[in-house]
């Protein structure tokens, strides 16, 4: 088999990777009971309010959803598990301080509408009504036959009761988010009242960045002054170059060469025949290919699309390659060809109800539902469309999406009364069919030759040589920047290679740029033993990632390095409006525009909810400004957003009064409710004292 050749050649690989293998189990198995003897024996992953988090029951929470939700990465069931266990703990404790608390008809009702359990039939009356009595006997029935579903039912239940408390709890909330009809009218006026205004606009632009300078004591002070802004969890920058471990021009030569040999000769000495001659396809593509052989049909479009006209004309017998088909190298040969293979039919289906879940238009019976298939037969053979037929007419769920067209259909597709008549009719017959699901009017778009193909495929993969290369490569490159002192990124500049780099890193970030799932780099990154300018070596899927820790900040206040990136923009924004300002200080606005060589412009139907100038984007200061002003006014100097404005109302249009602002109340009450849901949960965790000890585990 073509597995144990590669076994073969790569024996010593193999070894390696078993060892990594036994420590990756060993290791997965620490990490999936919540950490490791690494991190000593602690019981808890985190505190809330002086609550403790169990690292069994949150171990258990992860792996409950990596094994409800395959695919689901694990530091996404971290997290999920985690801000459901805070949410809880916090939520918890304001029920208790609020006296809120769920009885059991309260219970009762919510299970009632779960349909799971009100659609049972254990748990339904003579008349289909849902009984609690059945229910609660039923429960304490399970607490004596079946204890472990019982144990399910109670963590359900405390469920149920959380999901009644949480919506007892934001109802409370909302009920406190009334609006009043006041606010309604300001509502009202912002998005109705509207101005017209002449500016002049002198952007920011207009004045280099070279002219000025923010200093790193003005960047303090900006910090000191916004401290709430700049208050960031620890995190680290890294820079890193991967080295990939893929297949040498060689090792594609070597794969071609192999495959070629199969079309001339016999592979090895076992072999007394090659792939063109061979009889026992199965058994040949067994021992040579990746994959077994797969005696099925295709149509042309099924086909690797680089090579899909030569395969599909390829003679019984012939073959062709060796040619790359994605991640593999090929060669084929032709095995069979069927004329009518596959076929593109339209249909429209015609039910009846004594059919199992007919998705009737109208009730009918058999005999009613042949006679209309009988008539729109007659319209389809009068040429009639056959789309526009299914549309009007069909009956099949999947016309909404297809419009009764189905498109490369294989034999044994279909129910057989169907397959019958569309594999043994020509391409524009139109008939009917009567099946289990009721009549079928028929017509046969189109057919396709199809072919079947035999193949022997083996994965474009590096050789142990180019394996050994590589991780020699990484060896020499840790070498120079450890040992010798040359420059991390100089270095790997001379050499050719990519340096990628990723800042901002945190506790909890799953990966590096490109390689989200190395979890490894992260922890390495944040232990206590790792300086700046340190680097490691990580395995990664397709081969190594060799970081280096370039820089870290520990948690608190930003900076002044790691803040200048957002706060010099800010302070040179503000010293281009003081300079502008001083410039065009008691000039009019001609003269302004004079200056700065721009133009007076016009903006019309400006409105407070949307307070856009053309060319300027939102300015809410400018339009603000502009709602207190009266008409033909001219104001100052404006600081904006964009730019340093003067602005003149040439026109204001205030809306009359409503009788009510009913309307406006209940959008503005939903926008609360919206912003208010989340705000709280966020104000509740700032308000205790949480320690998050993931990064520790996971």
């Amino acid at each position: 088999m073509a597995i144990l050749q590669k076994i073969r050649k790569h024996t010593t690989l193999l070894i390696a990777l078993i060892g990594i293998s036994i420590l990756a189990f060993v290791l997965s198995s620490l990490i999936k009971q919540g950490g490791s003897s690494f991190f000593g024996n602690t019981d808890t992953i985190g505190e809330v309010d002086g609550e403790p988090i169990s690292r069994v029951e949150f171990a258990n929470g992860v792996q409950a959803i990596l094994d409800r939700t395959p695919g689901t990465s694990m530091m996404n069931a971290v997290n999920s598990v985690w801000n459901s266990k805070v949410n809880s703990v916090i939520l918890e404790k304001q029920y208790e301080e609020l006296g809120i608390d769920v009885g059991s008809d309260r219970i009762i009702n919510l299970i009632k509408n779960i349909p799971g359990y009100a659609n049972s039939p254990n748990f339904q009356n003579e008349n289909g009504i849902f009984d609690p009595q059945k229910f609660i006997t039923f429960i304490a029935n399970l607490k004596e036959v079946d204890p472990a579903r019982y144990e399910q039912w109670k963590n359900e239940e405390i469920n149920i009761i959380n999901q009644a408390k949480q919506e007892i709890y934001f109802n409370l909330i909302q009920a406190g988010l009334g609006v009043t009809e006041k606010e309604g009218e300001v509502m009202y006026s912002e998005e109705s009242d509207a101005v017209d205004i002449k500016y002049v606009q002198v952007p920011y632009v207009n004045v280099k960045d070279s002219t000025l300078t923010v200093g790193n004591g003005e960047i303090k002070t900006y910090i000191n002054e916004h401290k709430e802004d700049f208050e960031k969890e620890a995190s680290r920058d890294v820079r890193f170059v991967i080295f990939k471990e893929e297949a040498s021009e060689a090792d594609i030569d070597a794969i071609k060469t192999e495959l070629e040999g199969m079309l001339t000769t016999a592979p090895n000495s076992a072999d007394t025949i090659n792939f063109k001659n061979a009889t026992d396809l199965v058994g040949y593509t067994l021992e040579h290919s990746e994959f077994k052989y797969d005696s099925a049909y295709v149509t042309k479009a099924k086909l690797a699309p680089k090579f899909a006209d030569t395969l599909y004309s390829l003679n019984i017998g012939e073959t062709f390659g060796p040619y790359i088909d994605g991640d593999y190298y090929k060669i084929s040969r032709m095995v069979d060809k069927k004329q009518n293979g596959n076929v593109k039919v339209t249909h429209v289906l015609i039910s009846y109800d004594s059919v199992p879940n007919a998705q009737l238009k109208e009730d009918r019976n058999k005999e009613e539902a042949e006679a209309l298939a009988k008539q729109i037969l007659a319209k389809a053979k009068a040429g009639q469309d056959m789309t526009a037929l299914a549309e009007e007419y069909s009956e099949d769920p999947g016309v909404a999406s297809n419009k009764g067209t189905y498109d490369n259909v294989s034999p044994g597709r279909m129910v057989p009364e169907f397959d019958k008549y569309i594999f043994n009719n020509p391409v524009g017959s139109i008939g009917m069919v009567e099946t289990d699901f009721g009549f079928h009017i028929i017509k046969i778009d189109d057919q396709y030759e199809t072919v079947s193909l035999a193949n022997v495929a083996i994965k474009i993969d590096p050789s142990e040589k180019t394996i050994n290369d590589v991780s020699q490569e990484v060896n020499e490159f840790m070498y120079a920047v450890q040992e010798e002192g040359k420059d991390f990124d100089e270095f790997a500049k001379e050499k050719g290679y990519t340096v990628k780099q990723d800042r901002g890193l945190e506790p909890l970030s799953a990966g590096i740029s490109g390689y989200a799932n190395q979890r490894s780099i992260v922890r390495w990154a944040f232990e206590d033993g790792t300086d700046i300018k340190d680097i490691s070596k990580f395995n990664i899927a397709d081969g190594y990632a060799v970081v280096q820790l370039t820089d870290k900040a520990e948690k608190g206040l930003q900076s002044v390095e790691k803040a200048k990136s957002t706060v010099a923009p800010i302070l040179l924004k503000e010293k281009k409006a003081e300079k502008i300002m001083k410039e065009a200080a008691g000039k009019s606005m001609d003269e302004v525009a004079a200056l700065y060589s721009t133009a007076v412009r016009n903006a019309s139907k400006i409105t407070l909810s949307d307070p856009k100038i053309p060319g300027a984007s939102s300015e809410p200061n400018v339009v603000g400004t502009a709602f207190g002003m009266k008409e033909n006014e001219t104001s100052g100097l404006i600081k904006g957003e964009k730019g340093v404005y003067m602005i003149q109302v040439t026109k204001k249009e205030i809306s009359p009064k409503l009788m009510n602002y009913t309307t406006f109340r209940t959008q503005k009450r939903e926008e609360n409710v919206n912003k208010y849901s989340q705000s709280v949960i966020n104000a509740l965790k700032k308000s205790v004292d949480i320690e998050d000890n993931r990064a520790l585990f996971y």
